[in-house]
């Protein structure tokens, strides 16, 4: 789902502009993000024995900062945009872990919770700014109402993958195919059966996190718990250094920014 129309953006966007074009580039290394906050939060919080209050206190106080910096900037920069919902991934899986571990609420509840609580930030988004567009990410407010959109998303994404994969039994790469087979059924209802861009948008966006969690688990668990045992510091690295990849390449490219669109 890439942006439907093309045309030079204007002065105000360009200088306004919080966030990136909805290329493929931008679906790669939301994947790449998702799939590294399912492993990097289980490499902190068990390899590394900082535990989950540990994991959850160092991690939210880095996504304060650097949304603190991203909230600071005029415009869209790749790297400070990637940072922040790298670590939005790494929070939002934390917080469903810490709600199951901790205080023993099941996958069931954290997810319908999630479900609501996003929808209540949908419902006071369009509220407030008559718009769900993140290509109208051009106000504080809106900006404010975006990040807690984005990390409601990745909470409800854990919460519905780990739900799928470990209590449902589903297994780790089945759960791949089919969140990966429910966006290509976004991506057809928007091609085919004329599912607004903004809803096929946040669709796709909300289950990337599962496919990307799927696959992080896939790739990093042992053996005997269906995983391919490549270990969450190794799985963490390769897609780590696939973001760099991807975002440096942007940053001087800038094919995110070259084209605007209404709907995202």
């Amino acid at each position: 789902m890439t942006t439907e129309t093309a045309r030079p953006p204007s002065t105000l966007r360009t200088m306004l502009s919080k966030v990136p074009e909805v290329t493929v580039f931008f679906w790669i290394i939301k994947v790449l993000c998702t799939t590294v906050g399912e492993t990097a939060a289980d490499y902190l919080n068990t390899t590394l024995k900082l535990g989950l209050t540990g994991t959850t206190l160092v991690m939210g106080v880095m996504l304060a900062a650097v949304l603190v910096w991203q909230f600071r900037l005029r415009r869209y920069v790749p790297g400070v945009y990637w940072l922040a919902v790298v670590l939005v991934s790494v929070v939002g899986t934390l917080i469903t872990d810490n709600l199951t571990d901790h205080f023993g609420v099941s996958l069931w509840t954290t997810t319908i919770v999630f479900a609501a609580a996003l929808a209540a930030v949908f419902a006071l988004w369009y509220r407030s700014e008559k718009t769900l567009s993140i290509h109208s990410i051009l106000t504080t407010r809106r900006e404010v109402f975006y990040w807690l959109a984005v990390l409601f998303t990745f909470a409800l994404g854990t919460a519905a993958g780990d739900l799928v994969a470990e209590r449902l039994d589903i297994g780790y790469w089945r759960s791949a195919l089919l969140f990966a087979g429910l966006i290509l059924l976004v991506a057809l209802a928007h091609r085919f059966l004329r599912l607004g861009s903004i809803p096929a948008f946040w669709a796709a966006y909300i289950l990337t996190r599962p496919l990307g969690a799927s696959i992080g688990d896939y790739l990093s668990q042992d053996k005997d718990a269906g995983g391919l045992a490549l270990g969450t510091m190794g799985t963490s690295a390769i897609f780590m250094a696939a973001i760099l990849a991807v975002v440096v390449y942007l940053s001087v490219t800038r094919r995110d920014q070259l084209q605007a669109s209404d709907a995202a």
